[in-house]
């Protein structure tokens, strides 16, 4: 066998065993795929009247443009009025966000500690004060403060919790996607993310996981649970709960819808972020939590696992077509025939989630400008991998106002 001959042999090999593990990803997804096909799409409404009390907390930094807006969205919800406070958290602002929002109706908080800065601290600090202070409160709601959520929000949260639920996440989707093809691509992948998977989880019971946005949490499980300060600390919440037993559910009717950027450049702290949490929570939990899943035969547990192994559906798409072109360049049949099949796989799962999320005909539009997302994302995914490391919370960026 001549030299050139066994570099073939090994490519092909490569290949084929890229294609095998994606194909595991790929097919992993499909089946959230064909179970969301059969999740409930509504929460039945509770009967008789409201009776949770909830505690909306909104971190805030520097949130002066967006902040009235979320404030009136949170107090104009279809609940009893005197049966919910909305409290901003303004943390480290040196803005107008707390006179804005105090202005608008909101209780304030104003905390100020510049060594210790983030979502994470600022809901710790805030929870221990309202604990400390003795007020009624049965259930803690997470909102961002660039968010609008959907009237029903609470009625919804409030039947979950009626039927037993101890920690529900709302969908999280992106606010007016047809802004700019950025805005619709990330609705895209939030459909699959925030939609499609935890409505696949619901029916085959798993744990939906938390996405940072639109959470609510009974007040027993957050005196029970500190809020961390990690890059993910959504995820990291998540993973806690699981492993002490706890589901999270997901509804799907209960909308809250944020901001994101306009630009592939004002996204970029925001996704390393992600990505770097991401590994933190791989090294941290899966281990743990694989361990477990074996030792106890849950579902739940290699569920959560396996959601943090899957990387961004950019990141897939282009291992997939990598994969696809190695087999075709090394004459590779196997390898050939499972990129070809993978794309289509992922393809399928794509549209689909924008199908079950009712996308608008935009976002649709906007998928011809995916190749610039995927290698974008896949640019910025390996500069985390070689420094994954990083740390310190920076601030995503803001669109203008108009």
């Amino acid at each position: 066998m001549t030299l050139l001959n066994m570099l073939v042999t090994i490519g092909q090999g490569i290949v084929l065993a890229l294609g095998i593990f994606l194909a595991i990803e790929v097919g992993y997804l499909l089946l959230l795929t064909v179970a969301a096909l059969f999740a409930r799409r509504t929460t039945p409404a509770r009967a008789g009247d409201a009776k949770t009390r909830f505690l909306v907390l909104a971190p805030a930094h520097n949130e002066e443009v967006l902040i009235e807006r979320t404030v009136d969205s949170l107090l104009q919800m279809d609940y009893p009025r005197d049966a919910y406070t909305v409290c901003v958290i303004a943390d480290n602002c040196t803005d107008r966000t707390a006179q804005l929002a105090r202005a608008r109706g909101a209780m304030v908080e104003e905390r100020t500690n510049p060594d210790l800065r983030g979502k994470g601290y600022a809901l710790d600090w805030a929870l221990q004060r309202w604990w400390d202070s003795g007020r009624p409160c049965d259930a803690v709601v997470i909102i961002d403060a660039d968010t609008d959520v959907s009237p029903n929000f609470l009625r919804v949260m409030d039947a979950r919790l009626a039927q037993g639920d101890v920690a529900v996440q709302g969908y999280y989707a992106v606010r007016d996607p047809g802004r700019s093809w950025t805005a619709a691509l990330r609705y895209a992948a939030l459909a699959v993310l925030h939609y499609l998977r935890p409505q696949g989880r619901m029916t085959l019971g798993g744990s939906v996981g938390l996405k940072g946005n639109g959470m609510v949490f009974t007040a027993e499980v957050m005196r029970g649970h500190r809020w961390t300060a990690s890059l993910t600390e959504d995820v990291e919440f998540h993973m806690n709960l699981v492993l002490d037993g706890k589901r999270v559910t997901f509804a799907p009717d209960a909308v809250v819808w944020a901001e994101m950027p306009n630009t592939l450049g004002n996204s970029t702290t925001q996704n390393a972020r992600w990505e770097r949490g991401r590994i933190q929570m791989v090294q941290r939990y899966v281990p743990t939590l694989l361990k477990r899943a074996l030792a106890q035969r849950s579902y739940v547990m290699a569920d959560a696992a396996m959601e943090q192994l899957i990387p961004p559906t950019s990141v897939l798409a282009f291992l997939i077509i990598a994969c696809l072109v190695g087999g075709i360049a090394l004459g590779s049949a196997a390898g050939t025939a499972l990129g070809v099949v993978l794309l289509i796989g992922l393809a399928v799962y794509i549209l689909t989630g924008l199908l079950l999320a009712r996308a608008p005909g935009k976002v649709y539009l906007a998928m011809i400008y995916a190749p610039f997302l995927m290698l974008w994302k896949v640019w910025l995914y390996i500069k985390v991998l070689i420094n994954p490391n990083k740390s310190g919370w920076v601030r995503t960026a803001r669109n203008e106002k108009k």
